[in-house]
This record gives C-alpha cells, sequence and structure tokens, in this order.
C-alpha cells in the first residue's frame, strides 16, 4: 500500500474577501508541482463564500464537476436552463462536456455558504453537458459507507459522472472501525477528514487533513471519537 499525506496547513489559501478558499491541489495563483492532481482528482478546494456573494457566470468544459455543501445554501444556475438550490446533505454533479457556462453564489445575504468543489478528468471528452443532483440521509453514513457519486453505468442509488469514480461518505462514532474496499482495481483513494480525528491507512489525521492511498485493495480507518470521512475514489491514470 503506498500513502501520502496532506495536512490541512499544507493546502494553499486564498483570502479575497467574499471568498476564503483552500487547495489541496494546484489552483489559480497556488502553484505546487507535488499537488498538481491525484489520479484522476484534479481540484478538491474547500471554499467559504460571505453572504449574497459568489462566483459570476464563467465556462468550463471536459472536467467532471461536483459539488458538496458543508453548511449553508449555494445557488447554481447554467447555460442547460438549471437553476437550483444546494444545501448540507445534498450533493451535485455538472458534467461540462463540449462546454457549458454556469454561476454559483451564496444564496443567502446573511450567513457564508461553505461547501467543496471536486473536479474529475472525465473517462470520455466531448459528451453533451448534463446536470444531477440528490439529497442523501446522513445517517445512512452511520458506521458504513454511503456512496454518493459513481459512474455512469453503476446501478446504485448515487448521482453519476463520466469517469471510473466513486465518492462516498462515512460518519463515525466513537471507538469504531470501517474497512474501505476499493470499487475498481487499480483505483487510489483520497480521504478527506471533514471531522473529528481517525487512523486512516495506518496515518493519523486530524481535521481537514487528507491522506492518498493507492496500490491496494482496502484500506482501514479506525477513531476513537466520532469522526466524518470523505473518500474520492479516483482511477490512478488515465
Amino acid at each position: 500500500m503506498k500513502t501520502q499525506i496532506h495536512k490541512a496547513n499544507s493546502r494553499g489559501h486564498a483570502n479575497h474577501g467574499w471568498l476564503d478558499t483552500h487547495h489541496s491541489f494546484s489552483f489559480a495563483s497556488w502553484y505546487n508541482p507535488e499537488r498538481m492532481h491525484f489520479g484522476m482528482l484534479r481540484v478538491l478546494n474547500d471554499d467559504v463564500v460571505a453572504g449574497g456573494k459568489g462566483f459570476g457566470t464563467h465556462p468550463h468544459e471536459n472536467m467532471e464537476i461536483i459539488s458538496i455543501p458543508l453548511s449553508g445554501d449555494l445557488e447554481h444556475k447554467d447555460s442547460m436552463g438549471t437553476t437550483s438550490v444546494i444545501r448540507e446533505n445534498d450533493i451535485q454533479v455538472m458534467s461540462a462536456g463540449t462546454g457549458v457556462l454556469h454561476s454559483e453564489y451564496n444564496k443567502n445575504p446573511d450567513k457564508e455558504v461553505n461547501f467543496l468543489q471536486i473536479w474529475i478528468f472525465p473517462k470520455i471528452k466531448n459528451i453533451a453537458p448534463r446536470y444531477d443532483q440528490k439529497s442523501y440521509n446522513p445517517d445512512d453514513s452511520l458506521n458504513k459507507v454511503l456512496r454518493l457519486v459513481s459512474p455512469l453505468e453503476d446501478v446504485s442509488d448515487s448521482v453519476k459522472i463520466n469517469q471510473d469514480a466513486y465518492i462516498s461518505l462515512t460518519t463515525l462514532e466513537g471507538n469504531s472501525e470501517i474497512n474501505y474496499k476499493m470499487n475498481q482495481e487499480d483505483n487510489g483513494v483520497y480521504a478527506l477528514l471533514l471531522e473529528g480525528d481517525a487512523v486512516i491507512g495506518g496515518n493519523s489525521l486530524a481535521v481537514k487533513d487528507a491522506t492518498g492511498i493507492s496500490e491496494t485493495d482496502s484500506f482501514s480507518v479506525k477513531t476513537q471519537s466520532k469522526a466524518k470521512v470523505l473518500f474520492i475514489e479516483v482511477p490512478m491514470s488515465r
């Protein structure tokens, strides 16, 4: 098993006033040649947007873009005609494909919104753009792995993306242990600790620390206190 650790304070950081953001991988003005991507995972941004502010209309193409709100309400509009609001316990996928324009704004003028912005390289380029969104019950992740995102051909009740990738969530009670098993051979997992502390793949992590795990078919997650972990499983090569 191969592992790497990215401590929370090693992430790129920028505070633009309306946006306070942390980058797990090189993004915008933050460049680290050793932090370009993890397999097909290109971007993992932890964004906090001030009340009423947001990202104006801008383009994307040939990227699978996933948004996961941690708190607050995020309003989305795009050139496919979609207008929606995503909240905590929602997950959103936009396959940019041949090209799409979209905007994202904090719907509330009086409180922040915190969300994870995830970009994954697509399996097939130049597909027709598509949008998907669903809510999940966080209780379904208690002491087990709840699948939130999976490939297009997967039959589980999850949103789908154009890549052999999976995003899952687990919420562990104190003194708990689970085993994460790779969904596809040769995939790797980038595990981000959202809450608490845990030992993941043998590495001790604190809040917003992450570990990349590859060259194994499974690994353990152990915790002595309540913890929440997001798993981003991706192919390690095209």
